[in-house]
């Protein structure tokens, strides 16, 4: 399900061109962006011809704190509309939307409306405004609307991190003050005594026993690792939701198996499947990746290593230890809990995982600066040769090339995939947000 936003809209027009064909139009357009899904349109019902109406219309949407901007240009107008409405949303994602021209009746240009968009573009860019998107059409960019729910998604959430980044793992720290400036998440921290100490009720651990043994074969561990990966599932689920968390990273070794007595992975397979968006290694800007997807409609998106590349082959291995979400799996190997892991104290999900079209995402700073690595991908057969989750994946370009772009840019080494095509809208939202594109 994609993230709800609340869409400001506006029309503009000027009364020496044909304004009652742009009313017309500006009644149909709000009948098609009220059918756009979780979408809260906020608009005037009239066209905006003056300042004082576009300052009326901005203060409408100020009030009702919307996630994103839409100029529509119903016909040309004057200058300063965009502007006043730019004025009192600052940061907010903008975009201008120009109509196709109608007939001429007459001889007579009857609308004009995207010299508005060049007039408004121009005014916005001169004057230091860069966020806005242009488009040109009958229809909103629905992209571009995707790309808003990122946005908004981001600085709506409450991002958890339990205990620190996984030892050695200088890369995957940050700045809480620099994410909220970046995204306006706010992280908050956690000690992993409060998920180990948090309630786990026995109906609850044992519900949570059955629905494993109906997931996973496992054989491979013995009752107490089971009742222990299953009190965790009870527990991470409580933690997140008393704390009204929209995600998790969590430092999830060494000290894990060696104080609760087993790793989280299994545990996070589950809870993810169910969508719960849980991050290795406490990865704070693994888990904001994770959420921009989710924003855009993606089923449980988990976190992978670039694990292994061959050259030749010309494929790379996405893996990790064993906590992707198990609705994931590709239905043909058998699905186990082991505990190869952690000197045996693993309890890692093991199963490849199904095939098709992939999306990757990695939100990543470096030098105080916010930058986002996307790419397209596709998961292909394979056969269960590893501990582990995992899956083969080829690009549509030589993964040499892409292995390239990450290790001379120090992206991180865990990314973020779904399955689906997501890349434009993550796009657009980067360069709402100013952040730069790798790709």
């Amino acid at each position: 399900m994609k993230y709800t936003v609340r869409l400001g809209v506006a029309c503009l027009g000027r009364t020496t061109f044909d304004v009652a064909a742009a009313r017309i139009q500006w009644a149909e357009t709000k009948k098609a962006l009220a059918a756009l899904e979780n979408v809260v349109i906020v608009a005037p019902d009239d066209l905006v011809i003056e300042p004082d109406e576009a300052r009326s219309a901005a203060d409408l949407f100020a009030r009702s704190r919307v996630d994103g901007l839409v100029i529509l240009s119903g016909t040309f107008h004057l200058g300063h509309l965009a502007l006043e409405l730019a004025k009192a949303l600052p940061a907010t994602p903008m975009m201008l939307w120009g109509l196709p021209e109608l007939p001429y009746d007459g001889g007579k240009i009857r609308l004009n409306s995207v010299c508005g968009v060049n007039l408004n573009a121009s005014n916005l860019y001169k004057s230091g405004v860069r966020n806005y998107h242009y488009a040109i059409g009958p229809s909103i960019d629905e992209d571009w609307v995707d790309g808003v729910r990122v946005l908004a998604c981001l600085k709506a959430a409450r991002v958890g991190i339990a205990g620190y980044r996984a030892h050695g793992f200088f890369n995957l720290s940050v700045a809480d003050p620099a994410v909220y400036r970046a995204t306006g998440a706010i992280v908050d921290h956690y000690e992993l005594d409060e998920i180990w100490s948090a309630p786990a009720p026995d109906a609850e651990v044992a519900r949570r026993t059955e629905q494993y043994r109906s997931i996973f074969d496992v054989s491979g561990i013995s009752a107490d690792q089971l009742a222990k990966v299953s009190a965790l599932a009870v527990r991470l689920d409580y933690v997140m939701e008393t704390k009204g968390l929209s995600a998790m990273a969590i430092r999830c070794w060494p000290e894990f198996a060696g104080r609760y007595g087993v790793s989280p992975c299994a545990a996070m397979s589950l809870l993810q499947s169910e969508g719960r968006v849980l991050a290795c290694e406490g990865d704070v800007e693994g888990a904001l990746s994770m959420l921009a997807h989710k924003a855009l409609g993606a089923e449980t998106p988990f976190l992978f290593d670039f694990s292994q590349v061959d050259l030749e082959e010309d494929f790379a291995l996405f893996w990790h230890c064993g906590v992707a979400p198990c609705n994931l799996w590709d239905g043909r190997c058998v699905r186990s809990l082991d505990t190869y892991f952690a000197g045996g104290k693993g309890v890692t999900a093991d199963f490849v995982l199904k095939d098709g079209d992939l999306s990757i995402v990695r939100l990543d700073s470096v030098d105080g600066k916010y930058r986002l690595f996307i790419q397209n991908a596709r998961a292909v057969p394979m056969e269960k040769l590893l501990k582990g989750t995992y899956m083969k994946a080829r690009f549509d370009r030589p993964v040499a090339d892409v292995l390239d772009l990450v290790v001379r840019n120090g992206i991180a080494h865990h990314a973020s995939v779904v399955y689906g095509d997501y890349l434009r809208p993550l796009r657009l939202a980067a360069s709402a947000a100013g952040w730069e594109v790798i790709e």
